[in-house]
């Protein structure tokens, strides 16, 4: 049988739910095996959309499965999404008009990125950065704001920052409170339809297994978490790996829907035709 290449990122949220299959307490029926591949969400993001990287089953922006429909399955288990809480702009000082504005953004594919232009428009000048990196740039006034994701929407008050705009807030009102798209897991569709129903199953599996296993999931997350309070990696894990992340819902499916509809009408994105498996 072949051994399924599978990508995920460093963050503790992906760390935490793939703890079944990287333990080999879980595995895919059909496949001997698998290899993990670990890289952050843009690199990802690159590989598959820009560079024509095949991977069997990877993890993704939302946004940039608008231009990999074709090749792979979008995943109702794996998602990660925002629910009162998502994506945040943050800065120094206090912020009136993004015009002009030099906001560091954490990649071209996310997002994040996307809900930002769909909130304010294209007014102001992006600085692609690692996300990782965004605070140090705010800090240093080398960026006007910065647009967090990951532990860093959670953490950024201890460094001082104002908060400028919640991407959660402009979501929620326009959609009427949906859970709010952020990232995805897929499956190339060159395996079929069945390896792809078989690798969510497998998917969720590792996901209940860690939540069983929670203090060993939580430890082994940490390797891979930027903040150290235990406490505070637990409750990130806990917003971004839950009942949705199992299986997004049908409300889920009808947030990607909205959003890919709103980014294809605004001429960001090309149509996308949904169909989760």
């Amino acid at each position: 049988m072949p051994v399924l290449r599978v990508a995920h990122t460093p963050d503790p949220d992906d760390a935490f739910m793939f703890y079944g299959l990287t333990s080999g307490a879980v595995k895919i029926s059909g496949f001997d095996g698998i290899e993990h591949i670990i890289e952050d969400i843009e690199t990802l993001n690159k590989w598959v959309v820009e560079e024509g990287i095949d991977i069997d089953a990877t993890a993704a922006s939302a946004h940039a499965y608008a231009y990999l429909s074709n090749k792979y399955y979008l995943l109702r288990t794996g998602a990660s999404m925002g629910e009162g809480y998502g994506p945040v702009v943050v800065s120094k000082r206090e912020i009136e008009s993004f015009k002009g504005l030099r906001v560091g953004v954490p990649g071209r594919y996310t997002t994040a990125y996307l809900l930002l232009k769909l909130a304010v428009g294209d007014v102001f000048n992006p600085v692609f950065a690692r996300f990782d990196e965004i605070p140090r740039l705010i800090e240093e006034g080398v960026v006007d704001a910065g647009l967090l994701i990951h532990e860093e929407q959670v953490t950024y008050k201890d460094r001082g920052f104002t908060l400028v705009m919640d991407l959660w807030e402009w979501w929620s009102m326009e959609t009427g409170g949906l859970p709010m798209p952020l990232g995805v897991d897929l499956f190339h569709k060159k395996h079929g339809l069945d390896a792809a129903r078989s690798f969510r199953e497998a998917l969720i599996e590792s996901i209940q297994y860690a939540y069983r296993n929670i203090d060993k999931a939580l430890e082994y997350a940490s390797r891979y978490s930027r903040v150290k309070d235990p406490r505070v990696l637990e409750r990130f894990v806990k917003m971004y790996v839950n009942d949705r992340t199992i299986d997004m819902g049908d409300d889920g499916v009808e947030a990607h829907k909205i959003l890919y509809d709103m980014a294809y009408r605004r001429g960001y994105i090309p149509r996308v035709e949904l169909e989760p498996v």
